[in-house]
């Protein structure tokens, strides 16, 4: 098996908090069939390589494993920067009518290499992913990172109400039957990971919702991943829709949604109840920063939900969304939490955007760091670029203030290289 070697600086976290962070100054990643092999100071495993082993050299750069998006939404990208006034506005204006046109096979497999080169070039290389309702544009996405050798969960979007008029909505029985389908096609082949995605209660009848957890019983491999609590609105329609629960959080939790291996995208208006439940179920909660700012939804309480214990993650959720880049999601995460008075430091940033988000999506194991035998996905980050960055790195004199300068001044120009497996992508492949 091809040996391989990455010269940086190498940052990974170890375990499910920030404090874990191994941090090697001009260090060497060793990288053996795609698989990490160790890692160390770069004068100590330099002299040891086999004669002609390739040297990939990234001095002056920040090695991190790379980046994963625990939510994000492929058939919105081209709906990115639309007018809306809020949520359910937005939808019914701009999303709902965008995505009933990936029933196309040929515009959802333009759209998926599209998006695929985008996380690329941000340095995204893995994604919990939503399709549109067709069945077309999971097997489109799916194709596309199956062909690049991608870790990615993608699922089909339930909506069996809540569509405009003359729009084709599902089953319970329709929905059920195309999630067996794609599941039995796709779930498990390659790195290739199936997520269940009722897109929220307020778009799904007691039918459906107890089909979605009916698969998640069946099949306990797969993710969950759905909305929850976006906005005052959504909340107020989804108890109305849902007379007899508790809750928004109960509306899933009855129908057996809640798990440890669901996603809620948002969570953004839990009282201490949402957040205690959340935690003994083991869901993560992802707020979405940049969305949650453009839509005006609201702001996450992370001290919150730090102290139930809950677990959290990030996501970019194009298109309400305005970047694919975690760099700039990091950006507006700190300003999330800058505004109630509850910082957050640059290696929290960090975790959550690597090692914590690849833990929402069960994979922790395998992507998110660099410990032995784990999945060489790398991106490296260039501290100079764009010039403002370099300006302030210049004058950094602690790894926090490196980190820091990279979250809040990093872009897609800052991603110098991504790789997937120990080998470079094209970002347009």
């Amino acid at each position: 098996m091809k040996l391989r070697a990455f010269r940086g600086d190498i940052l990974h976290f170890t375990g499910a908090s920030a404090d874990t962070y191994e941090f090697v100054e001009d260090g060497l990643l060793l990288v053996e069939g795609g698989l990490v092999k160790t890692l160390g100071k770069a004068a100590d495993l330099l002299p040891s390589l086999p004669p002609g082993t390739p040297l990939v050299d990234h001095r002056g750069q920040l090695l991190c494993p790379g980046f994963v998006d625990a939510h994000v939404h492929y058939p919105q990208l081209g709906a990115v920067a639309s007018h809306g006034e809020g949520l359910l506005d937005w939808l019914n204006k701009h999303i709902l009518t965008a995505e009933a046109a990936f029933s196309d096979p040929d515009l959802a497999a333009s759209v998926a290499r599209v998006f695929c080169d985008e996380c690329l070039r941000n340095g995204t290389t893995t994604a919990a992913v939503y399709c549109a309702r067709s069945v077309e544009s999971v097997d489109a996405l799916f194709a596309e990172a199956e062909r690049r050798n991608l870790r990615l969960a993608a699922g089909k979007v339930v909506m069996d109400r809540g569509l405009p008029p003359g729009m084709e909505l599902d089953s319970p029985e329709s929905a059920h039957a195309d999630n067996e389908a794609l599941i039995s096609r796709w779930h498990g082949r390659g790195r290739l990971v199936y997520a269940v995605t009722p897109r929220f209660a307020p778009s799904c009848s007691e039918a459906a919702l107890r089909g979605c957890g009916e698969l998640l019983a069946a099949h306990p491999g797969v993710l969950c991943q759905t909305h929850i609590s976006e906005t005052l609105d959504e909340i107020a329609l989804a108890l109305r829709l849902f007379p007899g629960r508790s809750s928004y959080l109960d509306i899933y939790d009855a129908h057996g949604l809640l798990g440890p291996r669901t996603i809620l995208g948002h969570a953004l208006h839990f009282d201490a109840a949402d957040f205690a439940l959340a935690a003994r179920r083991g869901a993560t909660l992802c707020p979405c920063p940049t969305s949650n700012f453009f839509l005006g939804s609201g702001l996450f309480t992370f001290r919150q939900a730090r102290a139930a214990g809950a677990r959290i993650a990030l996501g970019t959720d194009v298109g309400a969304g305005t970047s694919l880049s975690l760099l700039k999601t990091m950006a507006a995460a700190y300003s999330m939490g800058q505004l109630q008075g509850q910082a957050i430091s640059p290696f929290e940033l960090f975790h959550l955007a690597t090692r914590g988000n690849a833990a929402a999506l069960g994979m922790e194991d395998k992507i998110g760091g660099f410990l032995p035998g784990m999945e060489a996905d790398i991106v490296a980050l260039d501290p100079s670029t764009p010039s403002l960055l370099g300006f302030r790195t210049e004058r950094a004199t602690t790894l926090a203030e490196r980190l820091f300068a990279l979250a809040i001044l990093g872009d897609d120009r800052t991603v110098a290289a991504t790789y997937v497996l120990g080998e470079r992508v094209n970002f347009h492949a």
